[in-house]
């Protein structure tokens, strides 16, 4: 008897532990959501601030500030739904690059483009344009520059689309979006890439490497297919191995909760950002 009844008071402080040790592990998780889901939505308020604020002086500009609304919505939808550290996380990235589309604006209307904004995964990988190149591609000329101009008035902050680099800098056209759109690029995006960035400076790779999505742990991937080659004289080992977005529309009456971004107007006074995200 007297052994029944200390097999069941084990039992019972088993499962007090087991309570206890869920309830710390719900409260940890829940602390880091708030945390994560506060850290973004100060970013998200940061950029709303000057999607309203700012007002496009030529097309350069305007567009720059279209495409800093649609990251301003999209992060907006994002941050509600987020239940999760890392989704949060996603819509503060989002958010961010907002933010450069921002300072892209300010740059093209001449004004100061403002603190610089955290990097975004993959933005040093992909590189950016450091002259001025004009092609003609499937009978229509695409151009790309490292300054906004009429005839290059979409820009782009560098970073991965559908798993491949684009590089940062000013185009003709959006030559990315479809696969933005799509999640996958089409056949010939190769092509259009070599003839675009083709020994240019600050675009460190080649078409090849732009099709196998060249970015952070590319060149380790090569290296350890290299090392996979690799006979052993000793042993005749020859492994013989061959390696290898939507896009939601800004909406001005958009309404986060009653959200309010009138101090973060002042952007050339730098009182829109601390610099610290």
């Amino acid at each position: 008897m007297a052994t029944v009844v200390v097999l069941l008071i084990v039992m019972v402080v088993v499962l007090l532990a087991v309570v206890v040790v869920n309830r710390a592990q719900r409260s940890r998780s829940n602390t880091q959501l708030a945390d994560a889901k506060a850290d973004a939505r100060r970013v998200i308020e940061r950029l709303g601030g000057q999607v309203y604020n700012l007002v496009g002086s030529d097309d350069a500009s305007k567009q720059a500030l279209a495409d800093a609304g649609e990251r301003f919505n999209a992060a907006g939808s994002q941050i509600e739904q987020a239940t999760t550290p890392a989704q949060a996380r996603l819509a503060k990235e989002t958010a961010l690059e907002g933010l450069y589309y921002v300072s892209a604006a300010r740059t093209a209307m001449g004004l100061d483009p403002g603190p610089a904004v955290p990097e975004l995964d993959g933005q040093r990988s992909a590189g950016q344009v450091t002259e001025d190149r004009s092609i003609d591609y499937e009978g229509r000329s695409i151009e790309a520059s490292p300054n906004p101009s009429a005839t290059t008035p979409n820009y782009y902050p560098g970073g991965r689309v559908a798993g491949r680099p684009v590089p940062a800098g000013w185009y003709s056209e959006p030559w990315w979006k479809p696969a933005l759109v799509a999640g996958a690029w089409g056949v010939g995006s190769a092509l259009l890439f070599s003839s675009l960035f083709n020994g240019m400076s600050g675009v460190g790779y080649d078409a090849a490497a732009f099709e196998n999505g060249y970015g952070d742990g590319y060149q380790a991937g090569l290296d350890a297919g290299a090392d996979q080659n690799f006979v052993d004289q000793n042993g005749g080992y020859d492994q013989n191995y061959d390696q290898g977005g939507a896009d939601p529309g800004f909406d001005p009456n958009a309404n986060l909760g009653g959200q309010d971004f009138g101090d973060y107007g002042d952007f050339g006074g730098m009182d829109a950002f601390d610099g610290d995200f």
